[in-house]
Parts: structure tokens; sequence; C-alpha cells
């Protein structure tokens, strides 16, 4: 009275112990789980950087060439210009042609400016309207100057014509250009500016003329070639073709003190926030450009994306299916130790259920077998008088059956034999695998006198030709290897194309001592490599053999029989033409396989 329960005493130590189990292998789980997550998530992130560095270095290189070309192509115009003697509009106009084919996207015109002053503006007016450009008025505004810049010829590259004549004081970011090409003497890019009634911004490219001819004015300065860009249109569909959806693109003249965008690519698909934009600088010709690369959710595949969150799900889903599995375990040593006492009587009724399930196992053979014997009697013996009572009612001749009657007896004695093929192809099956082996010394020379007699009959078959001479003995069952080799030659002859006459050809010989290797060849219709693997499986029929009939059995039975045998089969290509099956026997007595 009054005093603990021993057994509630007991029972708190292994309820501790389990619970203590339980939360180590959730905790070991989780951290299992979160590493594995983390290597994962990692490593996603490092195939992201290195598909983004190269997306942006493809970019990079793509722009910087594009830039380069630009300038390559404003040069070589320079340098054509120069090498003119006396520059006429029709000089310009031929040197010029070619650029409405280069591919120069955003481009729309292209210049010759000369510069001049208040007292040489009406001679040089009067120069060009000589040379060529008969309708040039130069004009300037009322603000006095030192030095005005006109465009005196020019060409359009997007349909719209140039403006010439007017000088470009009122836009300094050309004349700053114009004047830094000078005093370099080379090729300089402008700033973007903002041209009359615009809102696109655009910018020049300025390569200084510098004469070669005459002789007498080399090196003299002329004027500058000039070639204007739009910047939405500036490198054109190349920025689209190269980022595609996986990253969103800008492209920004930074020389000034503020950043100017000119060309941008913006995919329809949201940008990735979680990877930082790379801002990738692009000096060329004392000009500054900068390119801004942002991925998008298309640069990392989904799969790739997810994997970690999914890593994540599935470890903690086996975590807890550990747990739970553990919690099972060890509690079930606490139900188990309550259960001592009923351990032997469940024993005794465990071994009671097997012998149970054994004789049931016993039970469901024997009906296997009964049912094999009604497959081979109860089946094939109404087949057998189907097949026997049309073939007596087609030989009648005074049978009142008309032509479409007699089509479709044939019809029912073809489905019957059909039928009985099937069931024999499916019993030899069935019992290839359990069947007795009686093991004897078989003359194969003999056994094939026996298939060819039965396959051809007495009499020459023009049609069939089946050659076998001084084949050694074997080992094995007589009535199995008779239906190998039954098998082989009847899918020989089956599977020769109409017309051609079916040859087969047997041979054997000895790779070594103990093994004989028999070889059937046929000039048939052949088997495609890449099915020869496959053939021997069941119901399996290789391709061109659909116009043939068969079950796609034979070549199943006959591997079972020879792995019953202990040996191998196989098919390769016969040279020539057709099929080289071959299998391999014991050449003496041995232990067949079960």
């Amino acid at each position: 009275m009054g005093g603990r329960d021993p057994i509630a005493a007991t029972r708190g130590g292994p309820r501790r112990r389990s619970v203590l189990v339980v939360a180590l292998v959730v905790l070991l789980g989780m951290i299992g789980t979160g590493l594995a997550s983390f290597a994962l998530h990692q490593e996603s992130q490092r195939w992201g950087d290195q598909a983004f560095e190269q997306k942006q270095d493809v970019i990079t290189q793509l722009v910087a060439a594009e830039l380069f070309q630009y300038a390559f192509t404003i040069a070589d115009l320079a340098a054509s210009v120069g090498a003119q003697s006396e520059l006429t509009a029709g000089d310009f106009a031929a040197l010029t042609a070619q650029l409405n084919g280069l591919r120069l996207p955003g481009a729309v015109a292209v210049s010759y400016i000369v510069p001049a002053t208040t007292a040489t503006t009406p001679a040089l007016q009067a120069r060009w309207r000589a040379l060529g450009n008969r309708r040039l008025t130069l004009s300037h505004g009322a603000t006095a100057r030192d030095e005005f810049f006109y465009p005196v010829l020019g060409r359009e590259l997007d349909g719209r014509p140039p403006e010439l004549g007017r000088d470009l004081q009122d836009t300094p970011a050309i004349v700053d250009a114009l004047r830094t090409s000078r005093s370099a003497g080379g090729i300089t890019f402008s700033e973007p500016f903002l041209p009359a009634g615009s809102t696109e911004q655009s910018f020049v490219i300025v390569a200084a003329v510098t004469s070669t001819a005459p002789a007498s004015q080399a090196g003299q300065f002329e004027g500058w070639v000039t070639m204007t860009y739009h910047g939405r249109n500036f490198l054109g569909p190349g920025l689209g073709i190269i980022g595609g959806e996986q990253v969103a693109i800008a492209f920004a003249d930074i020389t000034g003190p503020e950043p100017i965008t000119l060309a941008t690519w913006e995919p329809d698909v949201a940008v990735d926030t979680s990877m930082p934009p790379r801002l990738i600088p692009i000096p060329i010709l004392q000009h500054r450009w900068r390119l801004t690369v942002r991925p998008t959710l298309q640069l990392l595949p989904t799969a790739e994306a997810w994997l970690a969150r999914g890593a994540a799900g599935i470890g903690t889903l086996i975590t807890l299916l550990l747990a739970a599995l553990t919690a099972s375990v060890v509690t079930s040593r606490d139900r188990a130790l309550r259960r001592v006492d009923q351990a032997t009587a469940e024993l005794r009724d465990d071994i009671t259920r097997r012998e149970a399930v054994e004789e049931q196992l016993r039970t469901r053979e024997a009906e296997l077998v009964g049912f094999a014997g009604v497959v081979a009697h109860d089946l094939r013996s109404p087949l057998t008088s189907v097949i026997g009572y049309s073939e007596l009612m087609a030989t009648m001749e005074d049978d009142p059956l008309s032509a479409a009657q007699r089509g479709r007896l044939s019809r029912v004695q073809n489905s019957a034999v059909r039928m009985r093929t099937l069931i024999d192809d499916l019993l030899a099956y069935a019992t290839a695998d359990n069947t007795t082996l009686k093991l004897t010394e078989i003359d194969l020379n003999a056994l094939l006198d026996d298939i060819v007699a039965e396959r051809l009959g007495d009499g020459p078959q023009e049609h069939t030709t089946i050659a076998y001479d001084d084949l050694p003995a074997v080992c094995g069952d007589p009535g199995q290897i008779r239906q190998v080799l039954d098998n082989l030659i009847g899918n020989a002859v089956k599977y020769t194309p109409p017309g051609r006459p079916a040859e087969v050809t047997v041979t054997a010989t000895r790779p070594d001592p103990a093994t004989c290797r028999v070889e059937v060849a046929d000039r048939g219709i052949g088997i495609p490599e890449e099915q020869r693997g496959e053939v021997f499986n069941a119901f399996m029929r290789a391709g061109g053999s659909e116009g043939y009939q068969g079950t796609g059995l034979g070549l199943a039975i006959v591997w079972r029989i020879v792995e019953r045998h202990g040996g191998r089969v196989g098919v390769d290509a016969n040279p020539g033409g057709g099929t080289r099956f071959w299998f391999t026997l014991p050449a003496r007595a041995a232990t067949p396989r079960d």
C-alpha cells in the first residue's frame, strides 16, 4: 500500500531512451539534409555564375567587335577620301555606295565635313558647288564665331537625306569630337546627344581626313568623315540573339559625368535579383562604354534552380520517415518485453501459417501442372477436331458450299492451325525450364536426317536446300535438342523472301575439347544489328518479320533449352546476306542447369 509500482518505475527509463534516440535521428537527419542542400545550392550557384560569365563574355566580345567594325569602316572611308586629289560629289557618292550593303545597325547617315571661317565661307560654298553639290548653301547662326563646321557632302543610310550646309556649332558633342579628331589625327566617338526634334539619343564616329594625293599636299588636313548612329538601333538584333531570354542588357556611354544608355535588350522574363548585375567597361579609342548585364530567371534551368529545394524537401521527408521508423523500432522493443510470454505461442502460430502457405504453394503447383494438361489435351483435342472436320469439308466433292463459304472455311482452318501452333509454343516455353533432362550422347547427323525428312519429305525440293555433313556428337536431351534445331531450321526456311530458294547450312566446330558450337546459317531477310540482342526475348519479333506468321516464342524456347544444357546462344550476320544462329553444347556428359 502506498508503494511505487515497480513496473511503472522500470518503464520510465526505456521511454526516455527512446525519445533521446528519435531526437538524435532527427537531429542528424536535418544536419545531413542541410549540408546536402547547401552543397547543391552552392553547386547550382557556381553553375549559374559560370553560365552568366560565359554569356557576358560572348556579349562583350560581340559589342567590342561591332564597335571596332564601325571604327574600321569609317577609317577606311576617311583613307579613301584622302586619296582623292580633288574630291567631287560623284567621287563621294561612289566611295560611300558600299556602305548601304554593309551590316551597320543603327547607322543613319555619313557626311563629309570641312572647317571654315566667316571670311572663307563664300569661297568654300562656291568651290563645293563647282565640285558637284550645286544646291549647297552654307549657313550659320547670327552669333559671331571664329570657326564653322559645314557638312558639304553626305549620303543617307536609313532613307532620310542628311542635312547639308548647316553649321554644326549648335551640337557641341559633334564639334568637340571634330576638334579632338583633328588634334589627335585619328578616330573619335562623340558623346551622345539629342538631335533637334528627336527624343532618341544619337552619336557620331569621326575620322580626320588627311590628304595623300597629290604628293605635294600629302599630310595636309582636309576635313572629317562622320557617321551618325541612332542609339535605339545601335548594335542591331545582335544583343537580342546573344542575350536570348537568359539575360537583360543595357549599353551605355560613360564618358561624361552621367551614364547615357544607348541600346537595351529586355526579354519577356523577370530578372533574377538573387544574382548581382555585371558592369563591364569597354574602353575603345579614348572613349568609354559600359555594358550592364543582368541575369533572368531563365539563365539557370528550372530543374537546377529547384534542385536544392527539392533535396531539402526530400531530405526532410526521409528524416521524418527514419524518425518514425526509429520510433517504431525502439518502441517495439518495449512492446516485445511485455509480450515475452506470448512469443512461444506466436512462433507456433507462425510455423503453422508457414506450413499452410507451403501446402498452398504445392497445391498451386499441382494446379499449374493440371492446367498444362488441360491445355495439352482439352484445348488441343477440340482444335484438332476443328482442323480435321474443316479439312474434310474442304475436300468433299459434292459439298454444296459456295466460293465465299469455302473462303471462310479456309480462314477457320488457318486460324485453328495458328492457335494450335501458339498453344504448342506456349507449352514448350513453359515446360522448357522444369522438364527433367534425359542426357545422352546425340548423333547430330541422324537427328538432322529426321528433321529434314519431316520438313522436306522423301522427294527433292526445288525451293529449299538444307546442307550438313559430318557433324560431331554432343551431349544433351535428344527431344529438346531436336526442338532447338527444328526451330532454327524452321525460322531459316520461313523467313526467306518469296521467290528466293531457302538455303540452310548446318555446321559444327569444337572451340575446345569440352564444347561443341553448332551454327545454322541462312540467306533470309536477316536481323537488324541493333535488335540481335533482343530476339531471344519472349514475343519479340525483329523488324522486317511483320509479314510472316509466328508467335515470337521460337527463339525464346531455344534460349531456355540451351541455357538449361549449360550452353550459350547468339546470332550474327551471315556474310553475303541472312543470319547465322549459333549455340554451344557440352561435348560430353555434364550436370544440367535447373
